[in-house]
């Protein structure tokens, strides 16, 4: 094996394989906060019996459905295709990850922000999208096209709100790449000490915690998946790997789109951003702190209707992210 082989080898192994298995990872154990928080909201005791307090029953399942479990045979429909959109996404994600402190190697040039929007706000949601309608079922179709409704109005929400610190810090920082994400996640913290930037951070990261909310289709957000209507909605003919694929997807972009918030929003490891471990520790708390009032929200609120959902959206999410970024235009002509 020549030296161009092994370092073509290293860098793989570096860009993809590392950051893939930590998404893995991270989105197992991510699952498992949420479950259990949600089942305590509820006085129930959530996973309890693999591992110690259940920390590995996401993984039992996921290898259970995967490994274990069967798909049907389908008429109609392509569980290929399904599967071929999953991994799209899942490849979105992972990419995404190289614009965070998380990756081992970092992408931070000039309006890289765009960048991070392409691929969670437009491979993300179109491989979802064609994931279910992959495979034809009426209630499938009914659920794709709720979905589409909530996104037409979250995905806008987030990525206004996203684009709050980045222009912010852009101007603020006055170093570095110009509306960029690394510079947003190095300095968004000094955002908040500022009373004129604080209060568009403050209505960005309402903003954004909602828009995570509805297009992660979590209560009161579930209207793709009414099982009272529609069985499982978008999930209907979701099976073994197949649905083992799609909670991956799910679970993936749930930390995806946490860790954004924890790093753009929140300051990652600030105040500790010069010692290591304090500097970890404070990032996970964050982190667990942004996973936590996702879950809060989850148990509070029973399902909406589909025009409550949209309304809610854009009355919450959309409104605020707007009006913060109008105020961000505002603010840094006094700054």
């Amino acid at each position: 094996m020549n030296e161009l082989t092994l370092t073509s080898l290293g860098i793989f192994s570096v860009l993809v394989f590392q950051n893939l298995l930590i998404l893995w990872i991270a989105s197992m154990l991510s699952e498992w906060w949420v479950r259990k928080l949600f089942a305590r909201t509820q006085r129930r005791m959530g996973p309890s019996y693999v591992g110690p307090l259940g920390i590995l029953q996401p993984f039992a399942d996921f290898l259970k459905l995967l490994l274990v479990k069967t798909e049907p045979s389908y008429k109609y429909g392509s569980v290929t295709l399904a599967r071929i959109f999953g991994c799209i996404g899942i490849g979105a994600l992972t990419t995404s990850l190289f614009l965070l402190p998380i990756s081992p190697v970092r992408i931070a040039s000039d309006f890289d922000v765009i960048l991070l929007i392409y691929l969670l706000g437009v491979w993300v949601a179109v491989s979802e999208l064609l994931m279910f309608t992959s495979l034809t079922n009426p209630f499938a179709i009914k659920g794709v096209s709720r979905y589409s409704s909530i996104l037409a109005v979250a995905e806008p929400a987030f990525f206004t709100a996203v684009i709050v610190p980045v222009y912010l810090t852009s101007f603020v920082a006055r170093r570095g790449p110009v509306f960029s994400v690394s510079v947003a996640v190095e300095t968004a913290w000094r955002l908040w000490l500022n009373p004129l930037t604080a209060i568009p951070m403050l209505l960005a990261t309402i903003a954004a915690l909602i828009s995570i909310q509805s297009k992660l289709m979590l209560p009161p957000f579930n209207i793709p998946e009414a099982e009272q209507e529609l069985i499982a909605g978008v999930e209907t003919e979701f099976s073994g790997p197949l649905l083992a694929l799609f909670n991956f997807l799910h679970d993936a972009d749930l930390y995806v789109l946490s860790l954004v918030v924890t790093f753009m929003f929140l300051g990652g490891p600030h105040p500790f951003s010069e010692n290591l471990v304090l500097g970890v520790l404070t990032t996970i708390l964050k982190y667990l702190a942004v996973l936590t009032t996702i879950t809060i929200l989850k148990s509070s609120f029973g399902r909406f209707r589909i025009e409550q959902g949209v309304t809610s959206v854009i009355k919450y999410a959309l409104i605020p992210a707007l009006v913060a970024l109008i105020l961000s235009v505002v603010v840094l002509s006094f700054i």
